[in-house]
């Protein structure tokens, strides 16, 4: 399968359900053009992950569809709603339904977990009493995998998977259907990703989420995700499930998909470290 004949937009047919719709993006720095004319769609109910090269422009695409950057040129709609709009309460809408994982967590240093599993329920819903924002920070410390004493502690005093499920436990402070994971598992020995990759997997099943899933990490692109989408040449080169992504005829995916790392991934040969980790 060459790179063309592949589905920039990974568009779907039949009734599938479109929550990110992006046609025609472009993002420029000064000169640099990081985005031209990018098509990307993300369906209800799936994990997409998103790869590619350094510089391809994976955050600043999340980014976009978050309305954190604006870009150059095209649409994007999120639950049908154009991201893009000036109006206030359309974008409140999208951010009542998305919950974010920055790299690392990015917690607010000077709070408790639990402060800041709070922040969003006091944007949203400054109406809600302390005892019961309490409690329902509480609910989704311990849906994230934390134990219940972690709600009173500072982020220096957690390992970095404690401050990644708190960036979790924070994401779906609202119940945002639509959750945006960026590099969830960099920095994490094999056993901590394995069992983050779990969770994520986990939490997308019994609460029926949509995960737009930055990551480097081939032991996650095989064990959770649906679809794949690779950022090359300034696009979407192709948006498929792995089976497909493989057989792309361009030098960086066959390079990340058919190294060694990648076949320790699927399990060719040896099972790789995230397979053991899953096996303890």
């Amino acid at each position: 399968m060459s790179a063309q004949t592949t589905s920039a937009s990974g568009a779907p047919g039949g009734d599938d359900e479109l929550i990110v719709r992006v046609r025609g993006l472009v993002n420029r720095f000064g000169e640099q053009v990081v985005h031209d004319e990018l098509d990307l769609d993300v369906r209800r109910g799936e994990i997409l992950g998103v790869v590619g090269g350094s510089g391809t422009g994976k955050s600043v695409l999340m980014r976009s569809i978050l309305g954190l950057r604006r870009p150059n040129a095209g649409n994007i709609e999120v639950f049908g709603i154009d991201a893009l709009s000036a109006d206030a309460d359309a974008q409140a809408r999208i951010d009542r339904n998305t919950g974010v994982l920055f790299q690392d967590g990015a917690l607010f240093s000077s709070l408790t977990v639990g402060e800041n599993v709070e922040v969003p329920l006091k944007e949203h819903y400054p109406d809600i009493g302390a005892t019961l924002r309490y409690e329902l920070a509480l609910l989704k410390i311990k849906l994230a995998g934390l134990p219940a004493d972690a709600i009173g502690k500072l982020p220096a005093q957690l390992s970095g998977g404690m401050r990644k499920r708190a960036g979790i436990a924070r994401a779906l402070a609202l119940d945002p259907p639509l959750l945006f994971l960026d590099e969830p598992t960099a920095g994490l020995d094999p056993i901590g990703a394995a069992a983050f990759d779990d969770l994520v997997k986990t939490l997308q099943q019994a609460l029926g989420l949509t995960v737009f899933l930055i990551t480097h990490d081939l032991d996650t692109l095989y064990a959770i995700c649906d679809r794949v989408a690779v950022l090359a040449d300034r696009k979407v080169l192709a948006n498929a499930p792995l089976s497909e992504i493989e057989q792309v005829d361009h030098p960086w995916v066959q390079s990340y998909f058919h190294g060694p790392r990648a076949r320790a991934a699927r399990g060719d040969g040896d099972t790789g470290a995230h397979a053991k980790a899953l096996e303890t």
